[in-house]
Parts: C-alpha cells; structure tokens; sequence
C-alpha cells in the first residue's frame, strides 16, 4: 500500500508539472485554476458530442428525405440509432450492466484521489477496505444517478397532469381514467427530459456558457487552440463512430457469407467502402490539424521560454559560472528539441488517450451486449498486465531522463570543438579534445545500452500480454458457439469489438516505451521553465544590485562578496567617479577586479553599503573579448540600439575612426551576415567594441581589459577619443601603459583591503 500511495503522488505530481506546461498555452496559468481548465476541457467535449449529434441528425434527415429506400437498406442502424437517441428515455437504452459498467469507473477514481488525499500515511492493512471503499462509492453513485432520472421524470408526469386538470371531468370521469388516456403523451413528457438527444442538447448549453463565462480570459487568441482542439475532437468522435459502425458491418457481413446471401453480402460490402471512403479524409484532416496544432504551440511555448529566459538575467542567473547558482544543464537543447518533442508527444498522447476513452465507451456497451463474461475477462486482464508495465516501466523514465541530458553533453562538447577551433589547433589540443569528446559519447552509448536492455524487457512483456490476450475471445466464447448459442456474426462483432476495447485498454501497455520518453521530457522542460520563471524567489532576490540611479559612480561601504559561494573580495570600499574622471582598477589575479565591475554593471549586489551608478543605456561594458551577435555588420555595430538610428555614412565615419576600415574594404556591405568571432581576429573585435561604444555614446564606460589584444599605439589613440568626449572610465589592466590615460589607481589586495592612488607615479607590481 505505501509503494501504491508513493506511485499514486509521484503520478499526480508529474500531471502538475504537465499541467504547468500546457495549461498556459490554452488558458493563463494559476496555482489554484486547475478546476477552471478541467472544466473548459470538458465544456468542449460536451459542445463536440452535440455538434456530432446535430450533423449526424442533419445528415439522416436529408438522406432520409432524398433517398429514403436507400437510406434504409444501407443506413438502416444509423438512423434508428439516431431515432432512438432522440425518442428513447436513457433508463430504457443501459442495461443495470452497461450502467455499472459507466459509472464503476467514475466511482474508483472519486475513491483513488480521495484515498489520496485524506489517506497519507495510511496503516499497511488499509489495503483490505481500499476495495470496499470503491465499490461502496460506486453503488451511491449508480443509486443516486437512477434517483435523479427517476424523479425527473416523476416531476415530468406530475407537471403534466397539474397542467391538463381541465381536462378532468369531476362529475363523470376519475383522475385514472385521464392518466390512463394521456398516458403516451405523458410519458413523452415525462422523460422526455431526459432521452440522450435533449440530455447531450443540455449540456452543450452548460458547455456554450463556461466559454462564454471565460471568454475574458480566452483573448489573445487563446480561443484559436481551443477551436482546432474541437475540430480534431470532433473528427475523433466521427472517425470512432465509424468503428463501431464497422462492428455491426463485420457481423452482417459474416452471416451474410456463411447464409452465401449474395445480396446482403455485396450490401454490406458497399456500406463498409462508403464508411472507408468517409473516414479516410476525416483521418487525414485530423492528422494535419493536430500537427499544425502541435507547431503553433511549439511557436508559442518557445517564444514564451525565451521571453522569460531572457527576463530579469534569468540566462544570466541559471548560468554555471563563478557567483552564479545555475545548475541547469543544457538550457538550449531544452527550449530547441524539448519544446519540440513536448508539444507533439503532448497533443498525441491526450489525444490518442481522448480517442482510446472514446473507443472504449463506444464498443465496450456492444461487447458487453454479446458477452458479460468477455468484457469482465478483458478488463481484469487489462488491469494486471497494465499494473505490471507500470511498475516495470518506472526504471525506464529515469533512464530516458539521463540519455536527454548525456545526448545534450556529448552535442556540445563537439559545439565546443568547433567554437574553439582556432585555439585547439594553436595548442595542437586534438588528442585531449579527441578524449574528452569520446568520454562523453562513451556515457551516451553506456546509458543506451542500458535502455535498450531495459526496453527489451518491456517489450517482452508487452508482447506476451498482446499475444495472450488474442485467445481470450476463443476461450470465453467457444462454448456457446459449439452450443449453437452464438452465431458466428455475432463471434465476428464480438472480436471486432473486443480488438477495439483492448486497443483502448492497453494503451499504456503499447506506448509504455514513449511515455517513458515524454515523461522524461516533461520533468526536465517543466524544471527548466520552473527555474526561469522564479529567479525573483527570495534565493535570488539579492541577486543583483538595488542601484541608485546617478549621473556617476558612487560606492559607500561597499562589498564585493560572489553571491552564492560567499567568498568575500573586498570590503567596505567607498569610491566616487564623477563626471570625467578615469579610475584604473589593479590586483593579482582573482582579487576581485571583474567582480568590482560586475558590481558598479548591476551584476552583482553589494551585501552591505549603497551603490549608485548610471541608469541603463549611460553605462556601457566592454569585455576582454568582446560579443559578437549572430548577426550584420551593422547590428554588430549598433547592438544593443535600433539599427535604424545610424545611416551607412554614420557608421563608416565610425569604423574608420577606430581604423577599422580594412573591414570596409573586405566587406563594403553592412548588411551582410557572417560568422565575425572568426573572421575577424581579436584586435579588430575589440577595435569594433570601441566603434560600438562611440555610437551607444554613454557617460560611464567600464573596460575589463578591452585593449589587451592591441598595440600600445592604437590603445593610446583609443582611449585619447574616450577622453575628448569626457567620458567616466573605470579600467582593468595589467600594462604600465594604462596608468596615463587615467587620474586614480584603485589597488586591491584580494585579501578584502583596497587603497586608492594617485595614477601619476605609481608603480605596478607591488601586489
């Protein structure tokens, strides 16, 4: 019972997490409207059932009225099927089987969560009730669901008689008589309420106005899935009622063959090619929908992935760095492919799920029609070997979770290879890189091969549970056949059916496999966007620096601590750059001069102290290496501003000003796109810094050693420019060179002390 009860909330919670992925796409996301999207759910099933109903009804009605000896001798079923749901009260048309048999599973689910939820911690032994609760349950609910139709239509009758008193003569006539009298309309009355035709009309108006009730909250466009989910709804339902269609076909077409009726054979023979012929482009519609579906939620949960993932530096936070406290692996595989196999196997596997129920209900009241014992036989067999794969297949979930993320590492170590080209082929690196990338490809097969030893196992079981439940049908129905107490038409329906309902009923047994995979994927897409979309959570609150917007710099007893290792760098530093001034920042390696800048950029919070610094746009980072979109000349040089701001003149006055017109003459376009980290070598990308830097035009710049890859000329002609346009700059350098183009040295020991200096005499080297 504690493995159940573990399984049953590891169950639930990996239906939270899908329901955190797909509900947002369909109806905006709260922690407490899951109620609200099960319903609207609903409402559309129950407006597809009656759309169905009203076409078919349409349909019938028209052949009926063009064709009627046709209509007859090949639709004969359907429309008694169609006139009994409009004419015949619902109590009439369920046996006390075929209703058990609807509500029996209603009732274990109702028991099962509520177990659930109020059994945590239940004693061992609980397991002995747990039937009895279920089977309890199920027989309120079979008994209140008979009261109901019930008194529905004793209120039918009574409403009618109090209606039509005036036709009671109180002299001659006794109220029996008049009953007696009006007893057909009556009954009419009665239940007329209450026959599947009108039932299915009601509650298409309840569905019709939760729509209408959430329209608020279906705008933007969030109706359009919900309306290509009803057309693909509505083709599941027609393609299934074709298949129980062909059942009664399959049985007419038998008896005809073993009566060698020519005539009811060929008939039959001609509604099964008009019912392949409908259903034939019904299901190649249905195909197409679900993944043009599939793709616009791809669009839209990939678009809101990157929107969050590039909100509030939640890429920056969930970054595996120094100070950050990521541990997402692999973020872009998961927004590329995951998005992709979640949003397909998402759509396939509700909808396949949708269509085994459908097929189940469908089929399950015709096979219990032809043989209880059948049905029974089917559905214990079903529960056991369901059971088995379930258990057996949690091992495979964890496995399928682990390959996704090897896959991903082995891809990019080859990513890293061919980003690093240069440098591996400077330090003749192939044989390390050759070593790294086989160890990772090695993980990849050791953990495959595991798979496939644990799918292997799974589709042995798989396989016998299929082959042994083929016999089923003969070893349940062959004694009434050699009794002569079934005809073989019937034996035909019987397998048609049951082949129907076992497909419905080990749905889980036939996509064990894939649903391991898509569990896989949910936890580890659920994951990432839980990550992404909660860097605001008190962990990361203090994150990056509260700022106080100036028109300089200013640090008061400020630290410089990383934000998740807690190594302090330094301490109560109090430092002012006002308008003009140039600040040079100096120290042994790792004391702390990156982290200062990431502190004064807003990277990074001060723990004690207060900093002020210029609001976004006047302050600009250069990096060592500086960034190269994947982009044009021309976004490379105006990034991160509106391209449209510059003219081509503007931005070749630019270029030649920081001598970089060589990049002119090799590519007199600024529109042309290509792979700049490489063709351009690290002088002229720190040079096209410098042009990008003069059109942003900021008041502070922050320089982590952006002249490092130039000569001590064009360093000193390069920072002259910032100097003539009295720019604020804070520098990190390691060259004696840098000390004359700035007024103060800051000297950090690494050891949380600083001191500030004048930059005219000092001398480096002496930390």
């Amino acid at each position: 019972m504690v493995d159940f009860m573990a399984s049953l909330q590891s169950f639930r919670a990996q239906l939270t997490r899908l329901r955190r992925l797909s509900q947002p796409y369909f109806l905006p996301y709260t922690e407490s409207n899951a109620w609200q999207f099960a319903l609207l759910l609903l409402s559309l099933l129950f407006c597809v059932a009656a759309t169905v109903l009203g076409l078919v009804s349409g349909l019938m009605a028209f052949l009926g009225a063009i064709w009627p000896q046709v209509t007859a001798q090949y639709l004969g079923g359907v429309q008694g099927a169609i006139t009994s749901l409009w004419t015949r009260p619902i109590i009439e048309m369920l046996s006390w089987g075929q209703l058990t048999i609807l509500i029996f599973p209603a009732a274990a689910v109702i028991a099962v969560i509520a177990v659930e939820r109020v059994g945590r911690g239940f004693p061992v032994k609980a397991w002995l009730y747990f039937p009895s609760i279920v089977l309890a349950l199920g027989i309120l609910a079979f008994w209140y669901v008979q009261g109901v139709f019930y008194s529905l239509g004793l209120m039918g009758r009574t409403a009618a008689i109090a209606s039509l008193s005036w036709l009671i003569d109180p002299f001659n006539q006794m109220w029996s008589s008049s009953i007696q009298d009006l007893s057909p309309w009556m009954n009419s009355l009665g239940f007329g309420l209450l026959c599947w035709g009108q039932f299915i009309l009601l509650l298409f108006a309840f569905g019709l106005g939760c729509f209408i009730t959430f329209r608020s909250r279906l705008r933007q466009r969030r109706w359009i899935p919900w309306l290509m989910l009803g057309v693909i709804i509505l083709m599941l339902l027609s393609v299934n009622g074709i298949n129980a269609g062909i059942t009664f076909i399959a049985r007419d077409l038998t008896n005809a063959l073993i009566e060698r009726n020519p005539e009811a054979s060929y008939r039959n023979l001609w509604v099964y090619g008009i019912c392949f012929m409908a259903a034939l482009p019904i299901r190649t519609l249905q195909y197409y929908l679900t993944a043009k579906l599939s793709l616009v939620w791809r669009d839209w949960l990939t678009k809101s992935l990157i929107s969050d993932y590039l909100k509030d530096r939640a890429y920056y936070i969930l970054n595996p760095n120094e100070g950050s406290g990521g541990d997402v692996d692999n973020p872009d595989q998961r927004m590329a492919d995951d998005t992709k196999d979640f949003t397909k196997e998402a759509l396939k596997f509700t909808l396949d799920i949708f269509d085994s129920i459908l097929s189940f209900s469908l089929n399950i009241a015709i096979l219990w029609s032809i043989s209880g014992e059948l049905t029974l036989a089917l559905l214990g067999y079903a529960l056991i070997i369901s059971t088995v794969m379930i258990f057996a297949g949690r091992k495979l979930v964890a496995i399928n979770s682990s390959q996704l993320r090897y896959e991903a590492d082995f891809r990019y170590g080859l990513v890293h290879v061919r980003n690093n080209a240069e440098s591996i082929a400077f330090y003749s690196g192939e044989p390390e890189e050759s070593r790294e990338v086989r160890r990772r490809l090695g993980t990849v097969i050791k953990n495959f091969d595991l798979l496939i030893i644990w799918e292997s196992l799974l589709r042995m079981l798989q396989r016998s549970g299929i082959y042994a439940s083929n016999f089923i049908p003969y070893l349940i129905l062959i004694s009434p056949i050699l009794a002569g107490e079934m005809d073989y038409g019937s034996f035909a329906q019987a397998n048609v059916a049951y082949n129907l309902v076992e497909g419905s009923l080990f749905f889980i047994v036939y996509n064990i496999e894939s649903l391991a995979r898509f569990s896989a994927s949910v936890g580890r897409l659920e994951g990432f966007q839980s990550n992404i979309s909660h860097v605001d959570r008190e962990e990361y609150r203090d994150f990056f620096s509260e700022v106080t917007p100036a028109n300089s710099i200013v640090l008061k007893g400020a630290a410089v601590k990383t934000p998740f290792a807690d190594r302090l760098l330094t301490k109560d530093l109090n430092l002012s750059i006002s308008s003009g001034q140039r600040l040079l920042v100096v120290g042994p390696s790792g004391c702390g001069k990156t982290s200062l800048l990431r502190v004064i950029s807003g990277l990074w919070a001060s723990p004690t102290g207060q900093v002020s610094t210029p609001v976004v746009g006047d302050l600009l980072f250069i990096p060592q290496r500086p960034y190269m979109t994947l982009g044009s000349l021309r976004e490379q040089l105006c990034y991160p501003l509106d391209c449209d701001r510059f003219s081509d003149e503007h931005l070749q006055a630019v270029l030649k000003k920081v001598q970089l017109q060589s990049v002119l003459d090799r590519y007199p376009s600024f529109d042309v796109k290509q792979d700049w980290p490489r063709l351009l070598s690290l002088g002229e990308q720190q040079r096209l810094a410098f042009a990008r830097l003069l059109l942003n035009a900021p008041k502070v710049v922050v320089l982590d050693e952006a002249t490092s890859a130039l000569d001590v000329g064009t360093e000193r002609y390069l920072y002259q420019l910032l100097v003539e346009r009295e720019m604020s700059v804070v520098s990190v350098g390691h060259r004696p060179t840098l000390r004359e183009y700035h007024d103060t040295v800051l000297e950090l020991d690494g050891k949380g002390g600083w001191r500030l200096l004048p930059a005219a005499g000092y001398e480096f080297g002496r930390v």
